[in-house]
């Protein structure tokens, strides 16, 4: 043996000589195969379901890279308002104003147009129809409706509800976040410029700008432990957010002999676990909030047609004379949503046929204004209030009237939401958005 054949004192090849190595397996059985085709259909399967359930399933989108400012508001009070454009826009019920955008929904697809002129910028669309269409922290919120879920088939809530939420950058259309929801069927998005509320008869359930859930209140799907809830079986007829962090419900229950005037936080510890702040028997079977602040709450009641407004503890503090129509308060208000808008150092409620404005300090009626479609909006400085074929132009210091618009609604009657961009005021007219100028 040579110094070649040996490392160090270790001869490397002393020993037996070690076996060649096996031959690779080869599938030569038909059960061999079978296994692989199953394995091959599992993974095909699987990835068809992920697809089938996933937020990319049949999502088009359109987006822009342009950039637009927010049009600047006018100089001066405009002395007249004519049509600019219109479009079709059923998921909103209100003019959905958000940054440099105003938004529409249709169908499954959610569109961000050019204040100005009604031209599309960008669009989002699934392949599911649209809830609601909302806007909130400078984003446009869309919701759309599904019919798969696990709850019970005594849930009235099994045949399906508004379970898929994302927002969209109003700027380019991008898509900021998602989130699944348990919202109801004829829901609405009611905000409070910090948090954003799903309403519904059984079910209230809050977020924040970044999608996460934040309260839940009523009946949940999965709920795991009961006590957390004050009361279940409740019926919820109108929700206001008028003030930041506190979220204003009445509801009937069945161990409660009239209406219930509940308030709770927007935000508790527990997402599952509500603060209340207020709990309150009202003394009417009937009733609505109309306006909200740190302190108070106030509440529309009939028979006889009242204000009464609540501090934190339940107590009455004031009760005022209303001026109500005989079919105010005789039902729940479009998707259990009171209708205010907020305005400097006052709040407008629509009552059904008559706007009437309470002061945001004290919540003491300040006017009334009969005979109109809407609670209005605020533009250049004033109260713009629709009215039968016209738009009436109120002073926000003393509420007289300065001027009326003329406006032709061609034969649509019924109830108007407004808001503005810049120069342009917008009308929500049922289905249709139409823009002023």
């Amino acid at each position: 043996m040579t110094s070649a054949d040996s490392v160090g004192t270790e001869d490397v090849l002393h020993g037996d000589v070690p076996p060649p190595p096996a031959p690779r397996t080869r599938f030569t059985r038909k059960r061999d195969y079978a296994v692989l085709g199953l394995i091959v259909v599992t993974l095909a399967v699987t990835a068809v379901v992920v697809w089938r359930t996933s937020e990319f399933r049949s999502t088009a989108s359109t987006t822009t890279d342009k950039h637009y400012d927010e049009p600047a508001e006018p100089e001066f009070f405009p002395p007249s308002l004519g049509e600019a454009w219109r479009a079709e826009s059923p998921a909103t019920a209100e003019p959905a104003v958000a940054g440099p955008a105003v938004v529409t929904g249709e169908g499954g697809v959610v569109s961000g147009r050019d204040p100005r002129t009604g031209e599309v910028r960008w669009t989002y669309q699934r392949d599911l129809p649209l809830c609601t269409v909302s806007t909130e922290w400078k984003l446009a919120v869309a919701l759309y409706k599904t019919t798969e879920n696990m709850l019970h088939e005594s849930d009235p809530r099994h045949v399906g509800g508004c379970s898929e939420m994302t927002s969209l950058k109003p700027m380019t259309g991008e898509r900021d976040r998602q989130r699944n929801s348990d919202a109801e069927l004829g829901t609405r998005l009611v905000g409070d410029g910090t948090y954003l509320t799903a309403t519904g008869e059984r079910l209230l359930s809050t977020i924040r700008s970044d999608l996460v859930k934040t309260n839940e209140y009523g009946a949940l799907p999965a709920l795991v432990n009961p006590a957390k809830q004050p009361r279940t079986g409740c019926a919820y007829k109108s929700v206001n957010t008028t003030t930041p962090g506190r979220i204003g419900v009445i509801e009937r229950c069945p161990d409660d002999a009239a209406a219930r005037l509940t308030v709770i936080k927007s935000a508790p510890k527990e997402s599952d676990k509500p603060e209340v702040i207020t709990s309150v028997v009202v003394g009417s079977e009937s009733a609505q909030i109309v306006a909200m602040n740190d302190k108070f709450t106030a509440v529309a009641m009939p028979e006889p047609n009242r204000l009464v407004v609540y501090q934190e503890d339940g107590s009455q503090v004031a009760n005022y004379d209303l001026d109500l129509g005989a079919n105010d308060l005789r039902a729940d208000p479009p998707g259990r949503a009171t209708q205010v808008t907020a305005a400097t150092g006052a709040f407008y409620w629509f009552s059904g046929s008559r706007t009437i404005v309470v002061s945001s300090t004290d919540l003491r009626p300040l006017w009334t204004f009969q005979d109109t479609l809407g609670p209005g909006t605020i533009f250049a400085g004033r109260a713009l209030l629709p009215v039968k074929g016209a738009i009436a132009v109120h002073s926000q210091a003393d509420g007289e009237q300065v001027g009326t618009i003329p406006v032709d609604r061609g034969g649509y009657a019924g109830p108007v939401a407004m808001d503005v961009s810049g120069p342009m005021v917008f009308e929500q007219r049922g289905p249709t958005l139409v823009a002023l100028h």
